[in-house]
Parts: structure tokens; C-alpha cells; sequence
């Protein structure tokens, strides 16, 4: 077996195999007679079928299997073994014909795309900005109100509130202000101001005093929606569409009352015993804020660290067809074609990843599994607090991250994010960092500025 690389560029290469007949001899014979031993073949017994029929029935198809592995193997011992920078996948060349019948020697050649040459390095020449943004004492209130708010409890009222709600009793009347007789009574319905759709009803419920009555039209206040007309009336949609307007008389209303500053309230936003004191509170919600702060500067450290290294290496050559070409190959979704449309804005993403891999071999950045491991309980503990629960034990943060880590395209997305994570953070401890405080809006200008650098994907 002969296995030849000719580089035809900086960015293309060929990459030929040659195979002769020595070199699949024994594994063909191998597999014909393991094909004997577990196939049914009839009128005869498993591994007493004559040779020459195996190879007649089975022959083509031993040797494509056999040629096929032989060929995936020193191609892929050629690439590791000679350490190749490649991109994408080799692809077999057109000009490459077997014939599985006729020949006995084979010769297969594939077109190899290579990562080019960088001369990308950051030390301490290298000059990038980390904003820091500071946190205010407006920003600790914001935080300490939402929170109150978010663990407000309910407490009757002894009026209608536009945040709070209410329950009624709803009778039909008829244009005189009499009820309608076998008209529709609601003795338990229940209203949210905050949902009527119509603005004039909504305005009229707010500020009603517990057994106070007024006229109130349903069908106005829902913009004659069916769906809330039959919830709120408890009857079935078919009965739902009444215009009439009906006498409304409030029995019982509610509002939600921020939580008390005491130590059950700071328990359940912080965690049990993190507070003793609303000034204990206060600082830990600022050290937070700090640290959410810091995901923020870091976010955009990764955006500035990105384009700045991008810049540095420049509009590099690719090899372009072959990448287009291979890309055409495994579209799933959309024409072939489209691949012509999209490939500028992939080549710029795969020009960073090149520079990215590039820089982690220089920087000696690797991901191990623990890294993957803190950073999907990461992942976990963001999701459970979009749902309330800052606060989820370790136990249930390690099973919830082992399920997203068993998922093979999460896995590798995580993987992914880690690597660039620790990059970022090699890359800052190399260069140079010039720290600016700012302030939020000054820190969000910034995106409005150079919104389209805001895609590049970031560190935490």
C-alpha cells in the first residue's frame, strides 16, 4: 500500500492511496469465510460452502467493505500521524474510478482543505478593554422591590386594585338596569383589571369599594372574546356571546402585598441563614449584582478580544470550494444551492474558529471534564432560577447537569462554550487589559454602537 500528499497550495491538498491486491488478500478470504460460517446458503452446511461459490455470491460486496475500512484507516493514520490541519472532511477527487469487478488494484484520491499558517500571538502588546460596570444604589433598590414583589403574599383589600383582583357576583340586566329573567347569573366570577382588554372598563373597576355596585359590560371589557366571556360568565362557549351589559357587585377583593424585610423574606431570595439583616441583605443582593456585573463585562471583554484578534489575523485564504462543496454534500435542510448565499457569513465564523483553535494550541487551553461539568450545573442553575428556584440543592443541579452532558449535541455545545470560556480567560491574563467603569446605559450604548460585533459568542 502507498499513501501519497501533494500540496497543491497553502489551503489545498491531494492525498492518494494506492491499494494493490496483496494489501486486502487475507482480510477478504478472512471475511468470505466468516460469511460462510453465519449465512444459510442452501444445500449446504454453515462453513462447509465452497470457496469459489462465497466468492461468486458474496465476493463484490466482501471487497468493498474490506477496501472501504482499509482506505478510512491509513486515511485517517495519514492525517493524525503527519499531523494535518484539516477542514471540514477529505473528499473522494472525480477523478477517482473503481471498479470493484474488473480491477485488482485501486487507486483513491481525496481532496484535502487545509488550516492555514497563523502568526497570531497575544502578550502584552496586545491592548483590550474590560468594562466594569458599577452598582449603584438604584440598582440594589430595583433589585430588593422586584424581590419583595416576587414574594408578595395575597391580603384581602377593601377596594379594587389594578394589580391586585377581585370576585363579583354578575347579573344580566336588560336596558332599564332589571335582570334579565332566565338570564345569566356568575355568582363566583373572578377579575384581574390588569387584563381587561378594553381601557374605559378597566378604569371604571379600579378604585370599587367591597359591595359596591355598577353596570359593567363583559363583551367590551373582552373586545368580545369568547374564551374569557365563557370563563368569566361559567358558561359554555356557544352561550358565551352576550352583549348585554350586566350588574356588577364586588364581594371580595385582593391585592398581593410586597414580602416584609424579615428573615424568612431574605431565607427565600438568598438561601437559608446567607442574611440576618436587611444590610446584610442589601450587600449580598450588591455582591450579586457585582457578579451578574462581571458576566456582563466579560460578555463584552469576549466580543472586543474577538474582533480585535480577528483584525489581527485578517482576511485569510480558505479553501473555499472544497469547503462549499462538502458543505453541499451534507445540507439537510434547504437547496444546495443556498450554500452559495450563506458561505460568506459561515467563512467569517469559520475564520474565528481557526483563530480560536489556533490560539488554544498556543495557549496551552484544553477542556477537561470537570470543566464541562461546572459549566452545564452553571447552565442548570440559571435555568431553575428562571423559574423561581435560586436557590436548588447541589444534588439536584449535579443530576440535572449529568442529563445535559449525556446529550450528545448538548454535550459538545457545552464543550464548546467551555473552551472559549478558558481562552478568554488566558487571553486576559496575556495581554494587556485597559479597565473603563461605566455606567449601565453607557455599558449598553455600546452594543448599539457596534451592533453587529455583538453576535460574536462570549465568555462568562
Amino acid at each position: 500500500m502507498n499513501v501519497k500528499f501533494d500540496k497543491i497550495d497553502n489551503v489545498n491538498g491531494l492525498l492518494t492511496i494506492s491499494i494493490v491486491e496483496d494489501d486486502y488478500r487475507r482480510d477478504v478470504k478472512s471475511q468470505l469465510a466468516e460469511v460462510g460460517r453465519r449465512r444459510a446458503i442452501k444445500g449446504f452446511r454453515p462453513g462447509h460452502v465452497p470457496a469459489g461459490m462465497l466468492q461468486k455470491l458474496f465476493g463484490p460486496e466482501v471487497l468493498s467493505n474490506v477496501v472501504d475500512r482499509l482506505v478510512s484507516r491509513e486515511l485517517s493514520k495519514y492525517i493524525v500521524d503527519n499531523k494535518l490541519r484539516i477542514l471540514g472532511q477529505p473528499m473522494l477527487d472525480p477523478s477517482t474510478h473503481v471498479d470493484m469487478v474488473k480491477e485488482k488494484d485501486f487507486e483513491f484520491k481525496f481532496n484535502i482543505g487545509l488550516a492555514p499558517e497563523l502568526d497570531v500571538k497575544v502578550d502584552k502588546n496586545v491592548k483590550l478593554p474590560y468594562y466594569i460596570i458599577g452598582v449603584t444604589d438604584e440598582m440594589v433598590n430595583d433589585r430588593v422591590e422586584a424581590y419583595r414583589n416576587r414574594y408578595s403574599k395575597e391580603a384581602e383589600s377593601e377596594m379594587v386594585t389594578n394589580d391586585g383582583y377581585f370576585r363579583c357576583t354578575l347579573t344580566e340586566v336588560d336596558d332599564k338596569g332589571n335582570p334579565v329573567e332566565g338570564g345569566i347569573v356568575a355568582e363566583h366570577a373572578i377579575i384581574a383589571p390588569r387584563y381587561v382588554k378594553n381601557e374605559d372598563e378597566r378604569n371604571r373597576l379600579v378604585g370599587l369599594k367591597v359591595g359596591e355596585t355598577i353596570t359593567y359590560n363583559p363583551h367590551k371589557a373582552t373586545e368580545g372574546n369568547i374564551n374569557e366571556m365563557a370563563a368569566l360568565l361559567g358558561v359554555d362557549k356557544d352561550k358565551a356571546d352576550v352583549k348585554s351589559d350586566f350588574s356588577l357587585t364586588v364581594v371580595e377583593a385582593f391585592v398581593n402585598e410586597p414580602a416584609d424585610m424579615n428573615q424568612e423574606f431574605f431565607d427565600q431570595v438568598l438561601g437559608i441563614g446567607e442574611a440576618h439583616s436587611e444590610e446584610e441583605f442589601r450587600t449580598k443582593l450588591r455582591e450579586t449584582i457585582a457578579a451578574q456585573n462581571t458576566n456582563d463585562s466579560n460578555y463584552r471583554f469576549a466580543i472586543d478580544a474577538r474582533k480585535q484578534l480577528q483584525d489581527m489575523a485578517g482576511d485569510f485564504e480558505l479553501p473555499d470550494e472544497l469547503l462549499k462543496n462538502f458543505l453541499k454534500a451534507n445540507h439537510e435542510e434547504g437547496k444546495p444551492e443556498d450554500i452559495d448565499e450563506q458561505y460568506p457569513a459561515m467563512r467569517k465564523q469559520l475564520q474565528w474558529q481557526i483563530v480560536r483553535d489556533d490560539l488554544c494550541e498556543k495557549m496551552g487551553v484544553t477542556v477537561e471534564p470537570e470543566d464541562k461539568k461546572n459549566l452545564a450545573r452553571l447552565y442548570a442553575a440559571q435555568q431553575f432560577a428562571q423559574y423561581g428556584l435560586p436557590n436548588v440543592g447541589d444534588e439536584m443541579l449535579d443530576n440535572y447537569a449529568q442529563r445535559m452532558l449525556e446529550d450528545e449535541r448538548t454535550s459538545n455545545e457545552i464543550e464548546d462554550r467551555a473552551r472559549e470560556d478558558k481562552l478568554y480567560a488566558a487571553i486576559k491574563a496575556a495581554a494587556t487589559i485597559e479597565e473603563k467603569t461605566v455606567t449601565v446605559d453607557e455599558f449598553q450604548q455600546l452594543f448599539k454602537d457596534d451592533a453587529p460585533a455583538a453576535e460574536a459568542p462570549a465568555a462568562e
